[in-house]
């Protein structure tokens, strides 16, 4: 199978070194860049299948990379590596398009997981898609197909996020009925920190966007509970 080409975007050069040679032991195959500048020259170079940025960085910073990456592509995964200081930078990312985050210091093997999760899209597409995979849930006039991630309206197909996918997922299973809101974030984040619980609302407004060409369709906030899908 075709090795999966990512892109890692990082000036901290031990750390770099570290996930490389990590990447490249798990069969990926890995370029490096010191700052957003080297980042987007690499990015529209070698057209990676998945990003891995780093937020503070000189010259240009990965909040801006991953503004640039988004105007030409909507669709290649973005993980953002972040100090534990930058809260307020990882929702922004976020909101700009990243698809998920990882705050220093991290598991390597976390890391691999969430590398390979986002990357799924690239694997389906090389194979045999099983008739569980292609089973389908309706919202509204969408259909969710969780398995492939793709949330697809008029033909139109939007790829989501492995945590998109998880939400909207969950959204769906209780249709109509309160989805409480720490029991989300315990099973999609792990905790109900308030900073996680803010990632979530980032969540929310992004599928509210997916779905809005069906008014229809709604997510409606629950005040102090949770979420709410109705159609």
């Amino acid at each position: 199978m075709e090795k999966i080409r990512l892109l890692l975007v990082e000036d901290e050069n031990v750390l770099a070194l570290v996930i490389k040679e990590t990447l490249e032991t798990r069969g990926f195959e890995v370029k490096v860049a010191a700052n957003g500048v080297e980042g987007w020259s690499m990015y529209n170079l070698n057209k990676p299948d998945i990003c891995i940025v780093d937020i503070m960085m000189p010259r240009k910073d990965g909040l801006s990379l991953v503004a640039d990456i988004r105007e030409v592509d909507s669709n290649t995964p973005i993980i953002l590596l972040t100090a534990r200081t930058q809260t307020e930078d990882v929702l922004k990312g976020l909101e700009i398009g990243a698809d998920d985050y990882m705050k220093k210091p991290f598991s390597m093997e976390e890391l691999i997981l969430r590398v390979k999760s986002l990357t799924r899209r690239s694997i389906r597409g090389n194979t045999d898609m099983s008739s569980k995979e292609n089973a389908t849930a309706t919202i509204g006039r969408y259909s969710l197909n969780y398995t492939r991630l793709e949330l697809s309206y008029d033909n139109i197909i939007i790829n989501l996020s492995q945590r998109e996918a998880d939400l909207l997922k969950m959204l769906l299973e209780n249709k109509n009925e309160l989805l409480n809101r720490r029991t989300a974030l315990l099973k999609i984040w792990g905790d109900d920190s308030l900073f996680h619980s803010r990632t979530m609302d980032v969540y929310i407004t992004r599928l509210r966007k997916y779905l809005q060409q069906d008014a229809v369709v709604q997510i409606l906030n629950v005040r102090g509970q949770g979420y709410k899908l109705v159609d």
